[in-house]
């Protein structure tokens, strides 16, 4: 067990952090998931723009592999365009 104040400091912020990572982890991952489910190429359309965004941000705080993120909005942006 941490001894120090800024250990116990550091506990909780990484607490926090972790928290929030699977939190915004989990909400981008069932967008991807809802958007992948959708047959109307209207609705699918005004749907990718934030899931693009939200995997963006995933990456940018290295929540997710920029690689990987790439990897899913190429997959989406095809999938989007062939409805």
């Amino acid at each position: 067990m941490a001894n120090h104040k800024s250990a116990l400091k550091r506990i909780r912020s990484n607490d926090k952090k972790r928290l929030r990572n699977r939190f915004q982890h989990k909400t981008a991952r069932n967008a991807v998931r809802r958007l992948r489910e959708l047959t109307d190429k209207k609705e699918a359309t005004t749907l990718l723009p934030s899931v693009i965004s939200m995997l963006d941000k995933l990456a940018k705080k290295n929540i997710i592999h920029a690689n990987k993120a790439a990897n899913i909005k190429s997959k989406l942006t095809k999938r989007v365009a062939a409805l």
